[in-house]
């Protein structure tokens, strides 16, 4: 059996690259084979024994009376068995929580759709509360015809629906320099996919009479109270940049920018602005505040990198993953998300020991352009530490850095836009953390 890299004061360190044959990938699943054989003889066994001893377990409580009544407030709630699948804050990150963020918890989700209770959330200056009737958009600058929407007047207008993720370009961030954090919904849990229903700008400037020839930039700012603006080029707004009201077949949480905001798919989400109200059509970048002073990257000789549109081809293992805990040897399934700014995902290899060895993940159909991609791998843990690893490529040819192929172009220094390759340590007591390669 191959050793693991060993631990150097909190790092470790990878060997080369190689491949595992198609007999391991057949020896993983006739393991998955066996321990779903294992299971259903074993159900067979208790069921014997519930029937002949009447065991309350397989006859427990609740299946001898009635159940609650239909919900009298009308909106659905989680059980309260999953009171704690909640974002979270993380203290002390930022100086006030009216400018602050709450992470998803990635690591209780099925599926790639986000529900809307525990979208992460990141507010500049406060959640404003807003009155739809009032709240009107306003679109004016290089066209024929300014124009001033109400929401009503939006919603007549012909909409489409579309799977994509937002992702802050901090998502990750805490890491660039050392382990920081334990959890992958601290990790990577400023992301979120949803289907999102609106109107395509490009249907809102032609109706404005775009100046073709001159508009080369879009300023979208919002309703809050720091007036959040962003510039977005003209490409991106005339190509799949939607104004969106509704969210997972509902209307926009508040949180989420109700009752409207800009989805610019594939870009740092501090572009789709919330409670959008204004879009200016110009010639040339606006450089506001959130432009000028954040996301920017601090490149390693001293230069701040501006305006890094695209979010990159990226992906995590969601579980196992920090924090959780393997309960004994044997089969489990892999999985996790993937995702890029640049359109959907092509393969995901995972590897179980720190990228000596990769094999490819399956891909979890549908695979949306700028979309979360689920991927799933078997595996059979025989007890000795482990540690797992995905890498993602996208349909462009993109494939996810290692954390020292990141460094080498980026340093230490950066807060925005890290795509590394994530690390989970399984110790051989079944624990898992997070950990960084050297």
């Amino acid at each position: 059996m191959t050793q693991l890299p060993k631990v150097v004061r909190g790092t470790l360190r990878p060997a080369p690259e190689n491949h595992l044959s198609g007999a391991d990938i057949v020896r993983a699943r006739a393991g998955r084979r066996a321990f779903v054989g294992q299971g259903l003889l074993a159900g067979a066994g208790l069921v014997a024994a519930g029937a002949a001893a009447a065991d309350s377990a397989l006859v427990p409580p609740w299946t001898k009376s009635l159940g609650a009544p239909v919900a009298k407030d009308g909106y659905g709630m989680p059980s309260k068995h999953e009171a704690a699948v909640q974002r979270r804050p993380s203290p002390g990150l930022t100086r006030t929580p009216l400018s602050s963020v709450s992470f998803t918890p990635l690591q209780n989700l099925f599926g790639i759709v986000t529900p809307s209770g525990v979208h992460f959330e990141r507010h500049h200056s406060g959640m404003p509360e807003v009155d739809p009737a009032q709240h009107r958009l306003m679109i004016h600058g290089l066209v024929a015809r300014p124009l001033v929407f109400t929401m009503d007047e939006l919603m007549r207008f012909p909409s489409v629906s579309r799977m994509h993720f937002i992702e802050c370009g901090a998502n990750t961030g805490m890491e660039w320099g050392n382990v920081a954090v334990p959890t992958v919904q601290y990790t990577h849990g400023m992301l979120a996919c949803s289907e999102f229903t609106g109107v395509p700008l490009a249907t809102l400037l032609g109706e404005a009479g775009l100046d073709r020839k001159r508009a080369k930039y879009v300023l979208a700012e919002g309703a809050d109270g720091s007036a959040l603006a962003r510039t977005i080029p003209i490409e991106f707004a005339l190509n799949d940049v939607l104004v969106v009201y509704g969210q997972n077949g509902e209307m926009l949480r508040p949180e989420n920018g109700y009752p409207l905001r800009l989805l610019v798919p594939g870009v740092q989400g501090v572009s789709s602005v919330k409670w959008l109200r204004r879009l200016e059509v110009g010639d040339q970048p606006w450089n506001t505040r959130e432009e000028a002073l954040h996301y920017i990257d601090l490149m390693p000789d001293g230069m701040h990198r501006q305006y890094t549109w695209i979010q990159e081809v990226k992906s995590v293992i969601t579980a196992p993953s920090g924090g959780q805990q393997l309960t004994g040897k044997g089969y489990y399934e892999i999985t996790g998300l993937a995702w890029s700014g640049r359109g959907r995902i092509r393969r995901v290899d995972v590897s179980t020991d720190g990228g000596r060895n990769w094999r490819p993940a399956r891909l979890q159909e549908p695979v949306h352009t700028k979309c979360l991609t689920r991927f799933r791998a078997d595996w059979t843990w025989d007890g000795a530490p482990a540690l797992l690893q995905s890498r993602a490529v996208d349909e462009t040819g993109h494939v996810q850095p290692t954390v020292r192929q990141l460094r080498a172009v980026r340093g230490t220094r950066s807060i925005y836009h890290n795509n590394k390759i994530q690390t989970w340590a399984v110790a051989d007591n079944g624990e898992v953390s997070n950990v960084q390669l050297a």
